[in-house]
C-alpha cells in the first residue's frame, strides 16, 4: 500500500478521498488555488501546496504544477478525483512518467473511451448495444443537419469530448438544428477544447441507468450493480439511487454483463462507470437499453453504490493502484436495501438555477445521514468552480423508506444567505411520479414550474418568526412607531394581557398575539443580522421588522438587466434601439462553465446597451436597459 497521496482536486471529493486515505494510514497532500486557501480540503489534509490563481485554468488544470507539488512533498501517488484532470490521458501519462502512481485507469483506456464516437464503435465491436446515430468525421453543419434529418427528430447533439452534461442539446425540429448546433459547439469548445459532435436518436421515454465497474491489474473485472440517475436537469444529475427501481434480476444480469464486457474491451483498471440509456416505455428491459458512454473515473454518485454493497470504492481505488487484486470477487457482491443521493447546489431554482455565491453565515446539514461536503459555516462559495456544496445520502431497507428519510433530512438543511436548491430537491423527492419511479430524464424540464415555484411560509413559520422577533426586541411594545400596523386594537379593562408583534416577509405584514397558543409545529430558527430566519421544507424564510422593510424599499423596476454573476458575454442578440418582446433573448453569459441566457423582463425598446461579445463582467453590472412600451 502507498504511504503518501496527493489529491489533484478540491471540494467534497478531495475531503472524501482524504477521509479514506487517513483510515488506511496514508499521508495526504492537498493542492489549492487562491480562492481555496482556507478551504476545508486544505485544512483536513496533512499538507497543502498552493498551485496558482483562482481560475481552474490557472491552477487545478495545470498538470505540470500538480506533478511538481507531488514531487516537492514526496508524494508517491496522485488521485485525480472527478472533473478537472481525472479523464485527461496526457496527464495520466505524465504522472507515470514522473515516477508516480496514477490512481486511475491507463491512459490508453481513457483515450479509448474519451471520445464518444470512437467509444461507440469500440462497444459495437465488443457486442455492447449502442443507440442509433451518426459518428462520422464530416463535421460540416450541412452534413450534420442532413444526418439528423435521416435519423428523425428528436435527436441529441453531443460533444465528442463531452461529459458532465455539458455540450449536449436536444433538437425537436429541423428549424432548431442550426442554432442548437452552434450553441453546443460553443459550449463544447469552451469546456473541452474540442467542438466536434455526434448525433444520436433521442429516446422519448428515457431512463438513465449506469453500472459501476472495477478492474485490477491482474485481469479481474467486476460490476457493483447499477444506479438509476434518471432525475436530471439540463443533462446534469440531480437525484441518484441504487438499485434501479423496476429492474428485474434477468435484466440486471444482462445489463451488468454488458458493462463488464465494455470494461474488458479496453483492459480497464480502476473505478469506472458504463452509462446506458433505456427506453422505459414498457419497463426496464435489456433489449431496450443501449450504451451511451463510459466515465473513466469515480462518479459523483458513487456513495449510493457504497451504501448498498457495503464497499468503500476509494479504498478499492487505492488498493488497486498499489497493485493489489480486487478486494471481492463477483459472487461476493450483493445488494442490501436501497440508497438515494441528492446533490445540494448553491443555486436559486426560482431564478432559473442561477449560481449563488458569497459567505455562508449559516451552514448546517442534517447529522442523521451521510452528508459529504467541503464547506463549513463561515466559508464562502466562490464563482470559480462547480456550485455543488454537498451530497446528502440515505440508506434504508427499501426505496420508500429511503425517499422518506432523505426528504425528512432536507427539512433540517439550514443555509444562509447563499441560496440553495434544497426545497427543489425535496419537491422532486415528494412528487407522486418519482415515488412511483414513473419519471424520465425530461421530467424536471416538463414540470419545472411545479418544482421550482417560490414557496410561502406556513402559519407555524410565521408564528415562530414573530415570537423570535419579540424575543430579540425584548418586549412586544417595540411595535410603536412602526407604521399603521403598530396600532393596538381590542384593548379593554379586565381582559387578558396581549403581546402583539408585527413581522414582515417579502412585503407581507402580519401582527401576532403571542399570548395565544402557538401552532403545533415548531421549526428550527436562526437569528441573522437582517432579521429572523425560519427554515422549513428546504426553504429559508426571512422575517423582518416593518421599519427594516421601509429602509430597503424602492429598488428595481427600471428595466436594467444586470449580470447575475461574474462571467463572460459570449453573444449579444440585440442592438441599441431595437424593439424587444417580453421574454425575448437579449444576450448569453458564460459563467461556471455554463451558458446563461438573459431575457427581456417586458416588451419595450433597448435604450442602452453597454455589453459586447467577449466582455468580462462583474456581478451586478448593468448590461442592458429596456424602456417599456408606452
Amino acid at each position: 500500500m502507498m504511504k503518501s497521496l496527493l489529491i489533484a482536486n478540491r471540494g467534497e471529493i478531495a475531503c472524501r478521498i482524504i477521509r479514506t486515505a487517513r483510515g488506511l494510514g496514508i499521508r495526504t497532500i492537498a493542492v489549492y488555488s487562491d480562492a481555496d486557501a482556507h478551504a476545508l480540503h486544505v485544512r483536513e489534509a496533512d499538507e497543502a501546496v498552493h498551485i496558482g490563481p483562482s481560475p481552474a485554468a490557472e491552477s487545478y488544470l495545470l498538470g505540470d504544477r500538480i506533478i511538481a507539488a507531488a514531487q516537492e512533498t514526496g508524494a508517491e501517488a496522485i488521485h485525480p478525483g472527478y472533473g478537472f484532470l481525472s479523464e485527461n490521458a496526457d496527464f495520466a501519462d505524465a504522472v507515470k512518467a514522473a515516477g508516480l502512481i496514477w490512481v486511475g485507469p491507463d491512459a490508453s483506456s481513457i483515450r479509448a473511451m474519451g471520445l464518444k464516437d470512437a467509444a461507440k464503435k469500440l462497444m459495437q465491436e465488443a457486442g455492447v448495444p449502442t443507440t442509433p446515430g451518426y459518428l462520422g468525421e464530416d463535421q460540416s453543419p450541412d452534413t450534420l443537419q442532413a444526418k439528423a434529418d435521416e435519423i428523425g427528430y428528436p435527436v441529441l447533439i453531443k460533444a465528442v469530448a463531452g461529459g458532465g452534461g455539458k455540450g449536449m442539446r436536444r433538437v425537436d425540429s429541423p428549424a432548431d438544428f442550426a442554432d442548437m448546433l452552434a450553441s453546443c459547439k460553443r459550449e463544447a469548445s469552451a469546456s473541452f477544447g474540442d467542438d466536434r459532435v455526434l448525433i444520436e436518436k433521442y429516446i422519448l421515454t428515457p431512463r438513465h441507468i449506469e453500472v459501476q465497474v472495477f478492474g485490477d491489474s491482474h485481469g479481474n473485472v467486476v460490476h457493483l450493480f447499477e444506479r438509476d440517475c434518471t432525475l436530471q436537469r439540463r443533462h446534469q444529475k440531480v437525484i441518484e439511487e441504487a438499485p434501479a427501481p423496476g429492474m428485474s434480476e434477468a435484466a440486471r444480469a444482462e445489463i451488468c454483463a454488458a458493462a463488464v464486457r465494455a470494461a474488458q474491451a479496453v483492459h480497464y483498471v480502476g473505478a469506472g462507470t458504463i452509462e446506458f440509456i433505456a427506453d422505459a416505455s414498457q419497463g426496464l428491459s435489456a433489449d431496450r437499453t443501449w450504451f451511451m458512454e463510459m466515465n473513466t473515473r469515480l462518479q459523483v454518485e458513487h456513495p449510493v453504490t457504497e451504501a448498498v454493497t457495503g464497499q468503500d470504492l476509494v479504498e478499492w481505488q487505492l488498493r488497486v493502484a498499489s497493485g493489489e487484486a480486487l478486494p471481492c470477487a463477483q459472487d461476493d457482491l450483493t445488494i442490501t436495501g436501497h440508497a438515494v443521493e441528492a446533490r445540494l447546489y448553491a443555486e436559486d431554482p426560482v431564478t432559473g438555477f442561477l449560481p449563488s455565491t458569497g459567505p455562508l453565515r449559516i451552514f448546517s446539514l442534517p447529522d442523521t445521514i451521510r452528508a459529504d461536503s467541503a464547506v463549513m459555516e463561515g466559508d464562502a462559495v466562490t464563482p470559480f468552480y462547480d456550485p455543488m456544496i454537498a451530497k446528502l445520502i440515505v440508506h434504508e431497507g427499501d426505496r420508500e423508506a429511503a425517499i422518506d428519510a432523505l426528504a425528512e433530512a432536507i427539512d433540517d438543511v439550514a443555509i444562509w444567505p447563499v441560496k440553495t436548491n434544497a426545497a427543489f430537491l425535496r419537491n422532486c423527492l415528494t412528487t407522486a411520479e418519482f415515488r412511483a419511479a414513473d419519471v424520465t430524464t425530461g421530467f424536471i424540464g416538463d414540470h419545472l414550474d411545479r418544482l421550482t415555484g417560490a414557496a410561502e411560509p406556513s402559519e407555524a413559520a410565521w408564528w415562530i418568526g414573530a415570537a423570535a422577533r419579540a424575543e430579540i426586541d425584548g418586549t412586544a411594545e417595540r411595535l410603536t412607531d412602526h407604521g399603521p400596523w403598530s396600532q393596538w386594537s381590542g384593548f379593554r379593562l379586565n381582559a387578558p394581557a396581549r403581546s402583539l408583534t408585527a413581522v414582515v416577509h417579502k412585503g407581507d405584514v402580519r401582527v401576532f398575539d403571542l399570548v395565544q397558543s402557538p401552532p403545533d409545529a415548531f421549526l428550527p430558527r436562526e437569528v441573522d443580522q437582517d432579521g429572523v430566519l425560519v427554515f422549513e421544507r428546504g426553504n429559508a424564510f426571512l422575517f423582518e421588522t416593518p421599519h427594516a422593510i421601509a429602509r430597503a424599499a424602492g429598488a428595481g423596476g427600471d428595466g436594467g438587466i444586470k449580470a447575475p454573476m461574474p462571467g463572460k458575454v459570449i453573444s449579444v442578440d440585440i442592438a441599441e434601439g431595437d424593439s424587444v418582446n417580453d421574454g425575448q433573448k437579449l444576450l448569453t453569459l458564460e459563467a461556471m462553465k455554463m451558458e446563461h441566457v438573459l431575457t427581456a423582463p417586458f416588451a419595450g425598446t433597448v435604450a442602452e446597451l453597454s455589453a459586447k461579445t467577449g466582455d468580462q463582467v462583474k456581478e451586478g453590472t448593468v448590461l442592458i436597459r429596456i424602456e417599456a412600451v408606452e
